[in-house]
């Protein structure tokens, strides 16, 4: 039985122009498997056997880039969008949006908070986004997901003409009962979550390829993300947490082999950020306390959303230049991120700190000072280099490399074989490549770039411009010092790290 997918919501305006000019791609699909939390070095023979045989049979890109802050549903946003927070919009996995509530922050793992922020706002991704994109071409996408409603949701949050599959929801809602005619009840979810995985898994090797036959797929599992979170890297049950999604990854692979269907099919494995053990340090509500008012409604003028924070009404330079002041003065705190100064530049309009536009995270939406956990190179009991000083077990979400380095792999028909690449890419590319793989431009929002120097006929790796910079700014009494190192590659800037340091 097929299927006809009807458009859940209404566009925005978006010129698609089908490339001329290049060779044609082999490919007729596309499919982009998320292993949520997935650090490069957890991508061994003896730990995911699977994902490190489709490596070595298409390619490593070994200088692969979260963006900043290193968050779930801010990276998914990217994912779709090609853009960083500064035009798409989504500022954090928690966020504050004054048009839902004056008063507290929302966690974006739940898709009714993202849907209020729509309503109020008028749009929820403030960029055109991939289902979007591929509607006005015809085309289709499909995202299934494991994880928290909103992280899947965000994967085509119009829903376009393709559709949205969680273990908790079906986008459009009609098809919800012919999803759970072919797919069965829903399992409990897990630690590590293996019946959802492999339910979502299904999702995609029957209702996917018999039914929907989408140009385009995400299918987001939230493992090692979850396991890590809750038991800690290298833990047995987070090493068990990768065999199962690389199982997962294997069953896929091994379907499209048997129904023919693998050399007509691209195969990419993403993640949204890095991972690092917590050492629980900072407690950055605590440290803003000191420093907020009372209004008249009995709460505080200053609202903390993980990271970020916000002054309500308009800021007063003084109070956030103490704010900072006290910051720089803790050793738990990294880098510390304020508004563009006037004339542009690095340094933001408080000394000693970066620009948001070196994080790309200046929106509207944007808070009035970014904090970032500080981090080291501490190996934790099982071996695995990196911790920040962010609360709980293991986590993500700093500036630190452990957190932004993260991984990508690639192959199939239009990829180059047998390769690993070090040429600078990021999350921000993979929407635009993808659009390429699909015979489409990228649209003008996006800043990522086409990694052209990944696909078979394009520019040997070795040819591209590679350069590596950094930007050092100083507190006002010089006992901070805060250095951001940035990679570019063909002219675009991917934010590497930042690194605090202090007298002893």
């Amino acid at each position: 039985m097929t299927i006809r997918w009807a458009a859940a919501a209404a566009l925005i305006a978006v010129s698609v122009h089908v490339s001329s000019g290049q060779a044609p791609r082999r490919a007729d699909r596309q499919v982009v498997i998320v292993l949520d939390g997935l650090r490069p070095d957890y991508v061994t023979p003896d730990l995911m056997p699977r994902l490190h045989r489709l490596g070595q049979r298409g390619i490593v890109f070994s200088a692969h880039h979260s963006v900043y802050p290193t968050v779930t549903r801010l990276n998914a946003s990217t994912f779709v969008t090609g853009a960083y927070p500064e035009t798409h919009g989504l500022m954090g996995n928690t966020i504050y949006v004054p048009s839902v509530s004056p008063t507290r922050v929302l966690d974006t793992g739940a898709r009714e908070n993202l849907e209020s922020v729509g309503r109020a706002e008028g749009r929820l991704l403030t960029a055109p986004t991939l289902g979007e994109i591929l509607q006005s071409a015809g085309k289709t996408l499909l995202a299934i997901g494991s994880g928290t409603t909103g992280a899947t949701y965000l994967l085509n949050h119009t829903v376009a003409n393709g559709a949205v599959m969680h273990s908790e929801y079906t986008l459009p809602q009609a098809l919800s009962p012919h999803v759970i005619e072919r797919l069965g009840s829903v399992p409990p979810a897990a630690t590590p979550n293996r019946a959802r995985h492999r339910r979502a898994v299904d999702a995609y090797l029957t209702l996917g390829l018999d039914e929907i036959r989408p140009d385009l797929t995400f299918i987001w599992l939230n493992d090692p993300d979850a396991t890590a979170h809750a038991k800690g890297i290298g833990s047995a049950p987070a090493l068990e947490s990768l065999a199962v999604v690389d199982a997962e990854v294997g069953r896929i692979e091994d379907t499209l082999r048997s129904r023919g269907l693998l050399d007509r099919t691209n195969l990419i494995v993403a993640t949204d950020h890095g991972f690092s053990t917590h050492t629980g340090e900072l407690k950055l509500s605590a440290l803003v306390e000191p420093f907020a008012r009372p209004m008249s409604d009995g709460s505080r003028d200053i609202v903390v959303a993980e990271g970020a924070i916000y002054f309500r009404g308009r800021a007063d330079a003084d109070r956030v230049g103490a704010v900072v002041a006290a910051l720089q003065k803790r050793p738990e705190v990294g880098a510390i991120f304020t508004r563009p100064r006037a004339g542009g530049g690095a340094e933001g309009v408080v000394p000693g700190t970066l620009s948001f536009d070196v994080a790309r995270w200046n929106h509207a939406r944007a808070g009035d000072i970014l904090v970032s956990a500080n981090w080291s190179r501490a190996k934790n009991d099982a071996g695995y280099e990196g911790t920040t000083t962010l609360n709980g077990v293991a986590g993500h979400g700093a500036s630190s490399p452990y957190d932004v380095h993260n991984t990508l792999i690639a192959a199939g028909p239009d990829f180059r074989e047998h390769a690993t690449i070090d040429v600078p890419t990021g999350n921000v590319d993979l929407a635009p490549t993808l659009l390429r793989l699909l015979g489409l431009q990228p649209a003008p929002s996006m800043t990522g770039r086409v990694i052209e120097e990944a696909m078979r006929d394009g520019p040997s790796p070795a040819s591209v411009r590679v350069e590596h910079l950094k930007e050092t700014v100083k507190s006002a009494d010089g006992s901070y010092t805060l250095t951001a190192y940035i990679s570019t590659a063909a002219g675009r800037r991917y934010l590497d790290y930042t690194e605090a340091v202090r007298p002893r």
